[in-house]
């Protein structure tokens, strides 16, 4: 049976995949494509994690994939902004 939290995980990959086939279709660069993806991603991370939480808000297990998911968004924006 379908989760609420699997849809959630096909949402991020299908929101990534996506990004990367616009890339290839619109000409613009695979990093800006993944980039774009990546934002949409965060979106349904934003509402798995911090609305719907399946952890209490400030258990460790909750708040250390947050941190890093952020980080590696700023890390892509970098790489893709500069």
């Amino acid at each position: 049976m379908v989760d609420y939290y699997d849809w959630v995980l096909a949402g991020i990959v299908g929101s990534v995949l996506l990004g990367a086939v616009v890339s290839a279709v619109v000409g613009v660069g695979l990093q800006t494509g993944l980039f774009a993806g990546t934002l949409v991603a965060t979106l349904f991370l934003y509402d798995a994690i911090v609305r719907n939480p399946p952890l209490p808000r400030t258990d460790p297990a909750m708040i250390v994939p947050v941190a890093v998911w952020h980080l590696g968004v700023v890390a892509l924006g970098i790489g893709v902004i500069g």
